[in-house]
């Protein structure tokens, strides 16, 4: 399943997301892109979504919790890619979700986030 996934890549820092788009280009997947909460959830409207990366903290004050909450309602699978975890509020380590730190290598975090879809396609 994991070629031809979508998968939702919610970054601020604009190289870092240009990393992890051709990363997740790479491994077949079709990424969409958003540097914040209001373009996340646009994605996230479309049903399309497989899986996801979620940056913490966010530009404007914004983090990412609002776009975790709906992808945990949807039941869609995530993990958080932020260098600042133990900088931001106490709701965010209560999402309970893997986390990798940053500095990582794009493609690492990508084939993190498609373990959640090679799992739920084997169960």
């Amino acid at each position: 399943m994991t070629e031809n996934c979508t998968i939702l890549l919610l970054e601020d820092e604009p190289l870092i997301l240009m990393d992890l788009e051709f990363a997740a280009e790479e491994k077949g997947c079709e990424p969409l892109c958003a540097t914040g909460v209001t373009g996340a959830m646009k994605h996230i409207e479309t049903g399309r979504i497989h899986v996801a990366v979620l940056d913490v903290t966010l530009q404007n004050g914004e983090t990412c919790v609002p776009v975790a909450k709906e992808l945990d309602r949807l039941e869609i699978p995530y993990l958080l890619h932020s260098g600042d975890l133990n900088r931001v509020n106490e709701t965010v380590r209560t999402l309970g979700v893997r986390h990798i730190p940053k500095p990582c290598d794009s493609g690492k975090v990508i084939a993190a986030a498609l373990e959640f879809i090679d799992k739920r396609d084997a169960a």
